[in-house]
């Protein structure tokens, strides 16, 4: 069950953006779409209360359970970003906006946007972290929480592993190839 509303959490999520787009540029309806848009955090709400739930009536914390904390802790930290870029590129090609900009793809700026998110990452990872332990103390047994320490455990190698790959490119900027091809070199 858990599962299923990860997946409703996301798809709602999703669907709260889209209509905050429809509603803005292609029903004029900005007022709307801006709330539409603002209520996108209530789904992460719904997410967190319904974990809680579940583990206060005595379900053993699963994967699934682990998931919806790092799930949240990317939401929170990305959730920003990931709706500006989709105001972006649905301005562009449904209200004659303006072209969305690329993120840097070389040189000392790419190395500079790469560290950003990883301190993005950082930050939902802290999120993320921050609640499950908060579960596995609020819970206080651990043949019902090892599912979540086993979580923080790999999300911090992922971490440390996106933390090598993204500074790497302060040390080794990527360079660009005549005719505008990057090189990774």
């Amino acid at each position: 069950m858990m599962a299923m509303l990860i997946v409703g959490c996301e798809i709602a999520f999703w669907i709260f953006v889209l209509s905050g787009l429809v509603c803005r540029y292609l029903l004029g309806l900005k007022s709307i779409g801006g709330l539409l848009l603002a209520i996108t955090p209530v789904v992460d709400l719904v997410l967190l209360i319904a974990t809680a739930i579940d583990l206060r009536n005595g379900a053993e914390a699963t994967f699934v359970h682990a998931l919806s904390a790092v799930y949240l802790g990317v939401s929170v930290a990305f959730g920003h970003r990931m709706i500006r870029w989709a105001d972006a590129h649905f301005a562009y090609r449904f209200a004659k906006g303006p072209k969305p900009v690329k993120p840097p793809q070389h040189g000392l700026e790419h190395a500079r946007h790469e560290r950003k998110m990883w301190f993005l990452h950082l930050a939902a990872w802290a999120i993320g972290c921050g609640l499950l332990l908060g579960i596995i103390v609020w819970i206080g047994d651990e043949s019902r929480t090892a599912n979540l320490s086993a979580m923080i455990k790999r999300w911090s190698v992922v971490l440390g592993i996106d933390f090598l790959w993204s500074f790497s490119y302060s040390i080794w900027p990527r360079k660009e190839k005549r005719g505008g091809a990057l090189n990774s070199e």
